[in-house]
């Protein structure tokens, strides 16, 4: 009995203890956003529901605001329930952005208490850490879990500072330092490594990076576990250096097939999961990496992401899973297994329902979870009968490769997010963004992750809440700017290579359809007129909104421009190309101009960011050399894939390319000489060849004065506009 008694004791003490720590984790996040919002604001703990869902509520006692939660996690996702709703604001996911608080915190007049509809709320995306994530430190880490935790994610991707331990695993089966670290892709690219599509790729990587990340994973993981969040670690997905073939030459190991045309020395080698190798370097792995990080039981494994298996034989891919899963429980009895969905629709012609069902059913039920990766476009799910009985998350894709177009299908993937949380079974798990780069424009994620608690907000209330967030305050102009935005110009599904056309290579006569304008543009302008009707902008959200539809607006116009330059050079008519050459240019101009206005949209930022990273000069410039180049000719045939409208970048390549194109195009009209593709794009190729390699910073003139800024650019669109309505 004493015994029993003991145990009990010892069981409630690590409740309280629980409790305790869940509270004092939300007080931490609520100082560190600002030490008058933790003065307003206490916390409790309040039971979970009867089917175990995750709850908050919401109410003033006295002069406090009383946030209950079942966890840290909750009771965050309640303060943001407060910032958003009462206190008209909004947290940016960058760290060095304050938030906007009004000088006296309201009261909540009537208690709320709401619901999570679904258990598990996935975040990030491999990409991400290559697009926006390398070069951060732990002050931008820990901004951006807490505006995780705000939105409610409690399943993120914790991908950071896997090298280290790939790096005690390789050197401990016998190869060189210098062979391990040669093998690592430039730390931009690991991404892509980390999915096996490439090895070596602007490396090898320094001894400092590896070290360095190592610590802030560490770091991130412990203050994500804090947050009640379940950080997704990687394990052996197969891929290996190409030493190990020579190193165990009876091993299964085979070339991948290439990709996106990168060639020898940068393909990938996978090790078959049925050699008795593969379950040897699984034990390795996990057991280091649990060392170094700990482990939550739930891997990210991708074996063949926009790659091609060894074979599409059913029973082949059946068996891979089969025993990849066996090399985990083999070390991790508890281990469960999330897998990207991408490959089900990147590859769908190959992953046959058959095919499918044999690689997904080779591991137990309930111990895959799959991703629906691009769920705005393309539900998988119901293509494959639900991924054949294993759980699966619908996630919002958004955004591909930090691309800066007006782009979403924001309130579409809404309306399918609902659909599918009635329609789309038991396994349906949870809710999840799987965006490629954050850029800057925040809302379609927050909208999503919104959409996994029981607010039953109608569409008016959505953007009604939002304008009200960005402005600081109740803005009916700002209201029906938004209302425009979600109703008609933001429903535009992402596409691969979607930046505005300044972004994109000058060819003759090319209509690069992703970035053409498929919406009418004058509901563009009126949202922007709208915004403008704000004198004083004083918010970082609202600064972000004008440059995000100002650079959109001048794009469009530069696209239109673009046409009638081509047709100006079939007419031979100099005196027109002339003029627009002149306004193309002007318009490049501008978007430099309005970029500076926030420094998350300047190539200064991006560069600053990597430089400060590196410890020695020589790393400094390496890790430069590799910002540019993914920003700019990235590899392979993936030239502009990562394009960024940015300042910095608009005036040093992307202006000075289209120049060429001019120069070029004019000099033929002018000279009767014959236009010659190869001639041109050679000159082009030369100019981004060298660029990567500069060590200067872009220069910047930082406009504080958005929307002085703005305005002015304003009277050029209009005129612009008028002069397009003059010509028709």
């Amino acid at each position: 009995m004493k015994k029993i008694i003991t145990l009990i004791a010892i069981a409630i003490n690590v409740a309280m203890s629980a409790v305790a720590n869940d509270i004092t984790e939300a007080q931490a996040l609520t100082c560190r956003l600002s030490p008058q919002l933790a003065q307003k604001v206490t916390f409790e703990i309040i039971t979970a529901t009867n089917n175990g869902a995750d709850i908050f509520s919401l109410e003033s006692r006295g002069d406090k605001v009383v946030i209950g939660g079942n966890n840290a996690n909750s009771m965050a996702v309640g303060l943001n329930r407060y910032l958003n709703h009462y206190c008209k604001t909004t947290v940016s996911w960058y760290s060095d952005i304050a938030i906007d608080l009004p000088s006296t915190l309201p009261d909540v007049p009537m208690k709320e208490t709401i619901e999570a509809r679904v258990p598990q709320r996935f975040f990030l995306n491999y990409c991400t850490f290559g697009y926006t994530m390398p070069f951060w430190d732990w002050a931008d880490w820990e901004r951006f879990i807490d505006w995780m935790a705000l939105n409610g994610i409690n399943m993120p991707l914790a991908i950071t500072g896997q090298e280290a331990v790939w790096y005690n695993v390789w050197t401990k089966m016998g190869m060189s330092d210098e062979e391990v670290r040669g093998y690592f892709t430039g730390p931009v690219y690991l991404p892509w490594h980390r999915m096996a599509n490439i090895d070596a790729w602007c490396g090898p990587l320094p001894k400092e990076w590896l070290d360095g990340q190592a610590e802030l994973q560490k770091k991130i993981v412990a203050r994500e576990r804090a947050l009640n969040m379940l950080p997704v670690l990687p394990a052996f997905a197969g891929h290996v250096p190409r030493q190990l073939k020579e190193m165990y030459p009876n091993a299964d190991i085979k070339a991948m097939s290439t990709w996106d045309e990168f060639e020898e020395p940068y393909r990938t080698f996978f090790l078959n999961s049925e050699d008795p190798l593969y379950t040897k370097i699984q034990k390795m792995f996990l057991e280091e990496q649990t060392r170094m990080f700990g482990t939550d039981h739930i891997y990210g494994i991708d074996p063949f992401n926009e790659m091609d298996p060894p074979s599409f034989e059913p029973e082949y891919l059946h068996n891979v899973s089969k025993h990849i899963y066996e090399s985990l429980t083999a070390v991790d009895p508890q281990a469960e297994w999330l897998q990207m969905g991408w490959f089900l629709y990147y590859q769908r012609k190959d992953y046959t329902p058959e095919r499918a069902k044999a690689m997904l059913t080779g591991v137990p039920q309930g111990k895959m979870t799959m991703l629906d990766y691009y769920c705005e476009y393309k539900e998988m799910w119901r293509d494959l009968d639900g991924f054949f009985g294993q759980p699966y998350i619908w996630c919002y894709l958004g955004n591909f490769g930090g691309n800066s177009n007006i782009q979403g299908n924001v309130k579409k993937a809404g309306e399918k997010l609902e659909a599918a949380l009635k329609e789309g079974g038991n396994n349906l798990a949870g809710i999840g963004s799987t965006l490629e780069g954050l850029e800057v424009q925040q809302f379609p994620y927050e909208y999503i992750f919104e959409k996994a608690w029981d607010f039953k907000k109608t569409d008016e209330q959505v953007v009604n809440e939002l304008a009200d967030r960005h402005t600081g305050r109740e803005s009916q102009p700002v209201r029906d700017a938004w209302k425009m935005l979600y109703d008609s110009v933001l429903n535009i599904r992402p596409t691969t290579f979607c930046g505005p056309l300044p972004c994109q290579y000058p060819e003759l006569d090319k209509e690069h359809g992703r970035c053409s304008v498929r919406y009418n543009p004058e509901q563009l302008l009126y949202s922007w007129d709208k915004l403008l009707e704000q004198d004083d902008v004083t918010t970082d959200a609202m600064t972000i909104d004008l440059i995000w539809i100002g650079r959109q607006l001048l794009g469009d116009l530069f696209y239109m421009d673009k046409k009638a330059f081509d047709n100006a050079y079939h007419e031979c008519n100099i005196e027109k190309m002339e003029n627009l050459k002149q306004e193309m240019t002007e318009l490049l101009v501008w978007l430099e101009s309005l970029n500076s206005c926030h420094p998350f949209s300047t190539m200064h930022k991006w560069i600053e960011q990597a430089r400060d990273l590196g410890i020695a000069p020589e790393v400094k410039d390496y890790y430069e050399m590799n910002a540019r180049r993914l920003v700019t000719t990235w590899g392979g045939d993936l030239n502009d894939y990562s394009c960024r409208n940015w300042s910095g970048l608009m005036a040093n390549y992307y202006l000075q390319r289209w120049n060429l194109y001019f120069v070029y195009l004019m000099e033929c009209a002018k000279n009767g000489k014959e236009y010659n593709h190869a001639e041109l794009q050679q000159a082009i190729k030369n100019l981004q060849d060298s660029w990567p390699e500069k060590k200067e910073l872009p220069w910047i003139v930082h406009e504080s004065n958005v929307t002085k800024q703005c305005n002015l650019i304003n009277v050029f669109i209009r005129e612009m506009f008028n002069d397009i309505k003059a010509d028709k």
